[in-house]
């Protein structure tokens, strides 16, 4: 299962390669690049000719995209514009889970501020301390109007992302903003540039600091994506899964503590997804019989998914959170517990970013090697009801949404709704503090 937060329409406001355009770099092209560009470019087509789920391209004519692609990378003049071609032509494909993953850049960009649509709106939602955006006057619970000019909404909003973190991170962006209060302001917001290695070598006299560095790096994030875990004496537990990448035993442990309490809540808001093993795990935990997931539809014949009966199930109450952020097997998740009238829903409707993807990656180069590679669905998911949650998404039981006012005051009324419907009492200030949120480290 790839984690994504993707939601992908065919309809959007612009394609992916006139966004990267705005503010690229225009360097000469050298003939050198333009050429690995190209191979960049049929690597990554061959691969889709062989492993896209659907053999017809969903009626596109694949090859005569990528023979367009082509003559605009022989036409342009920036390598950043070539690889946004090879980008746009995936996206024609108009699936959540195929996507290009370009050379990875030198440098990384820390924005210090994240942001996310509630409902038909986008608000930031946290501003990192000491960052520029917070000296500019940023703040949770400022609506976003725009972003470099344009106007982000649930069809557009993951290339902005994409655009702005994978294929052609920014030096700045331009934000418009509305405040809770109502006031609209304009703002230019630096990011923070951390100057990578250009060359990483495991094996030469650098090795021992490179290795470290890669540890600590693991380390860092394996500590930011942990499950969390809040219990409220004998009738509440809540769980936090900020994605699906635990083992057997760790959602073993999970369920062991859940089965303490009559009540669980499942926060998966914002959780894109991952591991199709977790999933089946987390669902194994939820029942006392062998459960199907997913049918996979695909050009090859694949077994369903299925969640085995679990011996030590927890058989309370249970709630479900979910968000716009929701994506992948969070959202399969979801919807397995409302089809089986298991649980209840609550938040916002989710990403509807739905497949099975495969990643492959490849290289070119001699003394210095350059790797590129792609994300490629290789099964659509049907569930029980005989539909695909793809471009769909699951619509929760009850709309729950944050104000502007509450992400501006760290409330979380969602979590304290949640908790009502267990019948425990949980105010939405208590509720806004008791996950923090940890930044990773600069």
């Amino acid at each position: 299962m790839c984690a994504s937060r993707r939601r992908v329409y065919s309809a959007t406001l612009f394609s992916v390669a006139v966004l990267v355009a705005q503010g690229w770099s225009q360097q000469q092209m050298s003939d050198l690049d333009r050429d690995r560009a190209q191979i960049m470019l049929q690597v990554v087509a061959n691969e889709v000719r062989k492993n896209y789920y659907d053999p017809k391209f969903h009626g596109l004519d694949w090859d005569a995209k990528v023979a367009e692609a082509k003559e605009k990378i022989g036409k342009t003049t920036s390598m950043n514009m070539a690889l946004s071609h090879i980008a746009a032509a995936l996206d024609t494909l108009n699936d959540s889970h195929t996507f290009f993953l370009p050379p990875e850049h030198s440098n990384r960009f820390d924005y210090g501020w994240q942001y996310q649509m509630f409902g038909e709106h986008c608000f930031v939602t946290r501003v990192r301390p000491k960052s520029d955006a917070e000296t500019k006057g940023v703040k949770p619970g400022d609506e976003i109007m725009t972003l470099n000019g344009y106007s982000p909404n649930r069809d557009n909003l993951w290339k902005m992302q994409y655009v702005y973190s994978v294929l052609r991170p920014q030096p700045a962006l331009r934000l418009s903003l509305r405040d809770p209060s109502g006031s609209e302001r304009q703002v230019d917001v630096a990011a923070k540039v951390h100057e990578r290695r250009l060359v990483t070598d495991l094996t030469g006299r650098d090795a021992p600091a490179d290795v470290w560095d890669f540890l600590r790096e693991g380390e860092d994030v394996r500590h930011i994506m942990r499950a969390r875990a809040a219990e409220f004496g004998e009738p509440l537990m809540i769980l936090k899964i900020p994605e699906f990448n635990f083992t057997a035993t760790e959602i073993e442990d999970m369920i062991g503590k859940a089965r303490r309490h009559s009540a669980l809540i499942v926060d998966l808001r914002g959780n894109p997804g991952g591991s199709v093993d977790t999933l089946r795990y987390l669902v194994s935990g939820m029942f006392d019989k062998d459960l199907k997931i997913a049918d996979r539809a695909g050009r090859k014949q694949a077994k369903p998914e299925i969640a085995k009966a679990s011996h030590h199930e927890f058989s309370g109450k249970l709630v479900v959170l979910v968000d716009a952020g929701s994506a992948s097997a969070a959202e399969l998740f979801a919807r397995v517990m409302q089809i089986e009238k298991r649980g209840t829903v609550v938040g916002d409707h989710t990403s509807g970013s739905v497949m099975e993807a495969g990643h492959f990656r490849a290289g070119m180069g001699a003394d210095t090697r350059i790797f590129y590679g792609a994300s490629i669905t290789e099964w659509d998911l049907i569930m029980a009801d005989g539909k695909s949650l793809e471009h769909t998404g699951v619509t929760p039981d009850e709309i729950a949404l944050p104000s502007a006012k509450d992400l501006a005051a760290g409330r979380d009324p969602v979590m304290s709704r949640a908790a009502e419907l267990l019948g425990a009492k949980l105010n939405p200030e208590e509720a806004g503090k008791l996950f923090p949120y940890e930044w990773p480290p600069q």
